[in-house]
C-alpha cells in the first residue's frame, strides 16, 4: 500500500509538467500581440505593445517561455497575474476558499441524491418510477450547463426575483465581512458566520449559493445517477444475489446489504470523476454568477491571455484531480477488502 500511494505522489510532479507545458502549447496559438494586451493596465501602454512583448519575453518559442516560467514555479512563484492585478498565489489563496465552499455544498447533495436516485431506480427497473428517473438524468445529462444557469437565472432573478443573481454576498453582508464582524477563521463564509454568531450573514451566503449549486448538481448529478443505477442492474442480476433469493432472504436485506456494496466500487470512482466535472463546471456557473471564486478569475485570465493565471489555475487543479483519484484508490480498500495494491 505505501509503495503504491508512493509510487502516485512521485508521478504527481510529472503530471503537472506535462499539464503545464500542454498550456503553454495552447496560449503559443494566440499571436503575442493579443497576449501582450493582457499586461497593458492602461490605454497608453497600448502603444507599446512591442516593448511589452520583449519585456516580458513572449517572442520566444514555447520551451524558452515555459522554462522561463518553471523557473520561478519552483520557489513558490507562480508569476504576476495581469487579470486580478496579484501574485497568481495570492489570487489563488484569496479565491480558492469561495470556490471550496461552492464544492462542498454541491458533493453533499451530489452523492446523497445522485446514489440514491441511482439505486432507487435499479431497484424498481422498468417501472414509472425508474423511467422518471431515467428522463430526469437524460435531461440533466442534455442540457449544457451554461444554458441550464442562464434559464435558471432569467427565472428566479429576472422574472420572480426570488434569488439573487451575482455574487456569494449581498452589500450589506459584504460590508459586515470587511469590518470585522464576521471573524476569517477558514474563508468560508457560511463557516466564517456561524462561528461568529452572524445568523444573517449566514442566511445571505446561504441564498446566494442556491444557483450556482443547483446548476452544477444537474450537470454533475445526471452521470452519477446513470452510472449508479447500472452498477445497481448489474450487481443484483449476480449469481450471489440469485442464490441470497433463493434461500429466501429479503429483498429489503439483499439491496442494502449485498447489493449496494458491491455497487460501492463503481460509485466511488463516479464520485471521483465528478470532483472533477465540479472543477469544470465551477467555471461556468461562476462566470455565469459572478460569483469570486478562482473559477471565473479562471475564465477572465483566459479570455485575456494572462498565462500566468491560466497556469496556476491548471496546476491548482490538476493537483485536486490527482489527489482525489488517489484518494478513491484507497477507498477502494474500504470498500472490498479484496482489493489490494501492491
Amino acid at each position: 500500500m505505501l509503495t503504491f500511494v508512493a509510487r502516485r505522489l512521485l508521478a504527481l510532479p510529472l503530471i503537472l509538467l506535462a499539464v503545464t507545458l500542454l498550456i503553454v502549447l495552447v496560449m503559443q496559438l494566440v499571436p503575442p500581440e493579443q497576449r501582450a494586451a493582457a499586461y497593458a493596465s492602461n490605454l497608453q501602454q497600448l502603444s507599446q505593445i512591442p516593448e511589452i512583448i520583449k519585456a516580458n519575453h513572449l517572442d520566444g518559442n514555447v520551451f524558452e517561455q515555459y522554462w522561463l516560467w518553471l523557473r520561478q514555479a519552483v520557489t513558490g512563484n507562480l508569476g504576476f497575474s495581469r487579470t486580478s492585478g496579484q501574485p497568481v498565489l495570492a489570487t489563488l489563496l484569496t479565491r480558492f476558499p469561495a470556490t471550496l465552499e461552492l464544492a462542498l455544498y454541491t458533493l453533499l447533495p451530489l452523492i446523497t441524491l445522485g446514489v440514491w436516485l441511482g439505486g432507487h431506480a435499479a431497484v424498481h427497473r422498468n417501472r414509472r418510477v425508474d423511467t422518471v428517473i431515467r428522463v430526469i438524468s437524460v435531461v440533466g445529462y442534455s442540457v449544457p450547463s451554461f444554458v441550464l444557469g442562464v434559464w435558471l437565472l432569467v427565472l428566479f432573478y429576472g422574472v420572480l426575483n426570488l434569488l439573487p443573481g451575482t455574487g456569494n454576498l449581498s452589500n450589506d453582508a459584504a460590508v459586515r465581512l470587511l469590518t470585522g464582524e464576521v471573524r476569517h477563521v477558514t474563508g468560508l463564509v457560511t463557516v466564517d458566520a456561524l462561528l461568529s454568531g452572524r445568523l444573517d450573514v449566514f442566511w445571505d451566503a446561504l441564498v446566494h449559493l442556491i444557483l450556482p449549486v443547483f446548476t452544477l448538481l444537474v450537470a454533475s448529478g445526471a452521470g452519477l445517477i446513470k452510472g449508479t443505477r447500472a452498477s445497481m442492474i448489474e450487481a443484483l442480476g449476480s449469481d450471489y444475489i440469485r442464490t441470497a433469493r433463493a434461500k429466501g432472504v429479503s429483498e429489503r436485506v439483499i439491496v442494502r446489504k449485498h447489493a449496494r456494496r458491491n455497487a460501492l466500487l463503481t460509485v466511488v470512482t463516479l464520485s471521483a470523476l465528478s470532483v472533477s466535472g465540479l472543477l469544470q463546471g465551477a467555471v461556468i456557473a461562476e462566470t455565469l454568477y459572478g460569483y469570486p471564486g478562482v473559477g471565473s478569475w479562471a475564465a477572465q485570465a483566459a479570455a485575456l491571455g494572462d498565462m500566468p493565471g491560466v497556469l496556476g489555475f491548471a496546476l491548482l487543479t490538476a493537483t485536486i484531480v490527482v489527489t482525489v483519484n488517489l484518494l478513491a484508490d484507497l477507498a477502494y480498500t474500504l470498500v472490498d477488502p479484496r482489493v489490494r495494491y501492491a
